[in-house]
């Protein structure tokens, strides 16, 4: 197997989650940074809205740094989706195939199914509620609980901070919660 081959199949846990884990030293160790993706946004707000909102005054340029980090992460995503992506459809579990097909989801070539992520999808409102009402609480939340689950989980967990495996929990029972109970009935409109 070469090296293309290696990185265009799903990396195993035990592969990608030590090496998501290392940001955490790596970024203290060159200069005391903390991991975290949504405060980008609100760095980016900074630099753009000339508004005289208290909560975007600030100096956003010493944080600069996360707004490269973020763009590596999109230019990263962009050259795996690109160039290193598998051609075969995704692999899902038979049972999860069958489960999906009784919502009418039956594409499973692309990251993600087309039936709910497209243009087309969002003109209808079981695409509205998962991409449009998904997206706006995915933000609120993430302001509510002073952070995203990649702050939290991996950043905040690692320095053993308390409001960080308080919303780790609460982002995990949301999660199941989603899954188990709202999800099933959002698919079904």
């Amino acid at each position: 197997m070469n090296l293309l081959e290696i990185l265009r199949e799903p990396w195993p846990w035990y592969v990608a989650g030590p090496l998501i884990g290392l940001t955490v030293p790596i970024l203290l160790i060159i200069g005391n940074k903390s991991f975290g993706i949504s405060s980008s946004l609100r760095h980016i707000c900074a630099a753009c809205i000339p508004a005289n909102i208290s909560f975007f005054k600030y100096d956003w340029k010493k944080e600069s740094w996360n707004l490269f980090f973020v763009l590596g992460i999109f230019f990263g995503g962009f050259i795996a989706a690109h160039f290193l992506s598998n051609p075969n459809p995704v692999e899902i579990a038979p049972e999860l195939s069958e489960k999906l097909a009784t919502y009418g989801i039956t594409d499973h070539s692309g990251l993600v199914p087309a039936q709910l992520f497209s243009w087309e999808s969002l003109l209808t409102l079981r695409g509205f509620i998962m991409i449009v009402v998904g997206g706006f609480l995915v933000g609120f939340g993430t302001r509510y609980a002073g952070g995203c689950t990649s702050g939290h989980a991996i950043m905040g967990l690692s320095n053993l901070q308390w409001p960080s495996l308080v919303a780790t929990i609460c982002f995990m029972i949301g999660g199941f919660v989603m899954a188990l109970l709202i999800l099933p009935y959002i698919l079904s409109l």
